[in-house]
């Protein structure tokens, strides 16, 4: 067989990565960014764009991979961003204009700051945001203006200790606001920053850490609106946050008024995405009710006037608390006139764009989607009121389109980062999906993906993937960290299932997962399997190969013990759960307290029911397993673990682990080994490396397709980019060589 080189890890790695693009105040420049790692220099680059949407020219902005956050200045063609200071531990705001201005620094803020915010207080005023960590004095952080203790030592006395991949200090996230002003119309004038959160009675940190940024805080010229956990919680063992109003008539302010707490009645969960009306006299937002299920359904609401704290109401409310609409909105724009929602959420493997009146007295019929396919990452009203949307796909990082939300089939694509896949020799053709009976009689949805040189009367090993979560789900999306495609590339037909505890097919399936991780969701897979051999003719189930990363992880490992785990050539665990009474080794607790039944001491039988460590004797299928060491949701012992009992039973078995990775791996010359090391396992257990050898020896070198330099690299060319969701990269390491092997 012709191995279909195009698509490689290197190549996956690589690609430019293209943001969501952002529409000037009429419409028509569009302002993004575009990073991409390079692995003959093996440094990143970044480059701030801006686009002309009626010639689908570009030009570069800012080539400084060091700047972030570009964002238009209102009217004019003016954009703001901010970088480091020439001064280690500040940050400089940069002024830069999209038609002739040379950018230039205008501002220099004490610490570091991101999540710029603007919006225009006058026609000479623009008030401005951003988030950084503040001192207990709420002062802004410069670590470099601060001692370093002479001990190591950390003493604690409550939750958190560390969080996500960092041991948590007494530095806290913060809101900071100032005001820009033209003075004479040509000179910006910008004030000191001031810290929204320092001086109150209550301390309040946003955004929430581990992963909030600007979803987490919006303001206009009334203020601002953010989330904050409840401080008199602990917060590892629930997940309560509420939003706030900050009232601010200029902006200017020496000491924000007190934050005012916006009542929500029975829902207690996590809180997100406040934004403003056009009017600024509105704000919707979105709230989970459960305060220790972080995968609770969000409830989108509305509060229709922000002089009222007392009145917030709920989108599809019912009597019973569960809601009409059975989806997970993920994200709320605003019509231009106010009257309507556009809102995102998944349903069926997909994250769909749907549009409801922006009022819940209004919205009496369920949302229907108006963007079906695709994920849709980011939506921007026009001038002439169509949606500029930005998504992406299985085969394409980055896709800007135009619908008019009067004529959903009028969706018109303005530019593919990929070209629909033909940049790398994959297309949407390769795509497939299924339905199958699950455990308890539901439907059950998986992607099916070929390779692109598919063919029919051919047989290909199966490569079954099992997502983590375990409420999350396979999407119509691209990924830089778990690619189908890459898989599919190799030789495999790939099958991404989306089993019970999956999100966007209704909350009832979702919640089946509830203390029965080892339950539902593994029949759900093992009827999967069974409907591939004998639904799938091509598929050669006899070589099979399953992966899985965090859930999918642990559901590997529960598989080994199984009998499904018979089924397979070989295993890969990254970063998965070994010992489900290792929970309270984690840093989040509300997740176990809520999966198992309770705590560990209420119901320590459900915890025991599911432990995978149980069932080691039955352990035999190769086996490689990942664990990182900064890894904090799921500590390095439950990737030792497992790897001790697979060498002391004499099962064939390989062990990767980064030291300066989490619970995912980010860094591009670290995911490179990570891919290589995956594939070689895989391939050589699925009989992959066995053909290549024999077809090599039989008819010479194997027939690869190069992937042109110029075709991803060329800064001319924007659309040759992809979308930065995996990005983190970091400089400073070792790079180039492959991982160091200990015999």
């Amino acid at each position: 067989m012709t191995v279909c080189a195009k698509f490689t890890p290197k190549a996956l790695i690589s690609a430019p990565r293209r943001s969501s693009v952002k529409p000037n105040a009429d419409g028509t420049l569009g302002l993004f960014t575009v990073q991409s790692w390079s692995f003959e220099k093996h440094s990143k680059s970044a480059e701030i764009r801006v686009r002309d949407f009626k010639t689908g020219q570009t030009k570069v902005l800012l080539d400084d991979k060091t700047c972030s956050d570009a964002t238009w200045l209102g009217e004019n063609n003016f954009v703001v961003c901010l970088k480091p200071g020439a001064e280690n531990g500040t940050t400089d705001l940069v002024l830069a204009d999209a038609e002739n201005l040379e950018p230039q620094v205008i501002a220099n803020f004490e610490g570091s700051f991101e999540n710029l915010k603007v919006t225009r207080l006058d026609s000479n005023t623009i008030a401005l945001a951003v988030t950084g960590f503040a001192t207990p004095s709420g002062k802004a952080y410069n670590p470099e203006k601060h001692a370093r203790p002479i001990s190591t030592g950390r003493v604690y006395t409550s939750l958190y200790v560390r969080h996500w991949d960092s041991y948590v200090g007494i530095n806290k996230q913060a809101i900071w606001y100032t005001t820009l002003k033209w003075q004479e119309g040509q000179h910006m004038v910008v004030g000191p920053l001031k810290n929204a959160l320092a001086g109150h009675s209550i301390a309040l940190e946003s955004p929430v850490p581990p992963f909030g940024g600007n979803g987490d805080f919006d303001i206009s010229k009334n203020g601002i609106v953010f989330v904050a956990r409840d401080p008199k919680l602990i917060p590892a063992a629930y997940t309560k946050s509420d939003l706030y109003y900050i009232p601010l008539k200029t902006f200017e302010e020496s000491q924000a008024p007190s934050p005012q707490l916006v009542k929500t009645g029975n829902l207690k969960g996590y809180s997100d995405s406040p934004v403003f009306s056009p009017d600024a006299k509105s704000v919707a937002f979105m709230r989970m009710q459960n305060m220790q299920y972080e995968s609770d359904k969000p409830r989108l609401l509305l509060w229709p006037d922000i002089t009222d704290l007392t009145n917030v109401q709920e989108f599809y409310e019912t009597s019973d608390g569960e809601g009409r609409w059975d989806r997970r909105p993920e994200s709320i724009t605003w019509s231009r006139d106010g009257k309507a929602l556009y809102v995102t959420a998944e349903e069926d493997g997909r994250t769909k764009l749907f549009k409801l009146p922006s009022s819940p007295r209004s919205a009496r019929d369920l949302p229907t989607p108006i963007v079906h396919d695709g994920t849709v990452q980011s939506v921007s009203v026009l001038p002439n009121n169509k949606l500029l949307i930005s998504s992406n796909s299985l085969v394409d990082s980055s896709i800007w389109s135009i619908l008019d939300p009067a004529k959903p089939d009028s969706i018109s694509i303005i530019s593919s980062s990929f070209k629909g896949g033909k940049s790398f020799g994959i297309s949407q053709s390769q795509v497939d999906e299924i339905w199958y009976e699950g455990s308890d009689k539901q439907k059950i949805h998986a992607w099916l993906i070929r390779p692109s040189n598919f063919d029919p009367k051919k047989k290909y090993p199966l490569a079954y993937l099992i997502h983590g979560g375990p409420q999350g789900a396979w999407t119509e999306s691209w990924s830089v960290r778990w690619n189908p495609l890459i898989y599919a590339e190799q030789g495999y037909v790939v099958v991404t299932p989306n089993p019970t505890g999956s999100t966007g097919y209704g909350m009832a399936l979702q919640n089946g997962i509830k203390e029965n991780w080892g339950g539902r969701p593994y029949v759900d897979l093992v009827k999967g399997f069974e409907y591939i051999e004998s639904h799938l003719p091509y598929v050669d189930t006899s070589r099979a190969v399953a992966l899985g990363a965090s859930y999918g992880g642990y559901m590997i490992n529960w598989i080994q013990g199984h009998d499904l785990g018979r089924k397979f050539k070989a295993l890969v665990t990254h970063d998965g759960v070994f010992c489900t009474l290792n929970q309270y080794a984690s840093e989040e607790l509300f997740f176990p307290i809520h999966d198992f039944g309770g705590t560990l001491w209420e119901n320590r039988e459900g915890y025991e029911k599911w432990d995978p460590s149980k069932h080691t004797g039955n352990w035999s299928t190769p086996h490689m397993i990942i664990h990182n060491e900064l890894d904090y949701r799921l500590p390095i012992g439950e990737g030792l673990a497992p790897f001790n009992v697979l060498q002391t039973r004499g099962v064939d078995s390989k062990f990767l682990t980064f030291p300066d990775e989490n619970h995912w791996v980010l860094k591009p010359e670290n995911s490179l080994v990570w891919h290589t090391e995956v594939l070689s396992w895989i391939n050589k257990y699925s009989g992959i490396t066995a053909e290549r050898k024999a077809e090599k020896k039989a008819s010479g070198p194997v027939s690869t397709v190069t992937l042109r330099e110029g075709l991803i690299r060329s800064p001319q060319d924007a659309d040759q980019v992809e979308d930065g969701h995996g990005g983190g990269e970091e400089e400073g390491y070792v790079r180039g060589g492959p991982a160091v092997r200990v015999p």
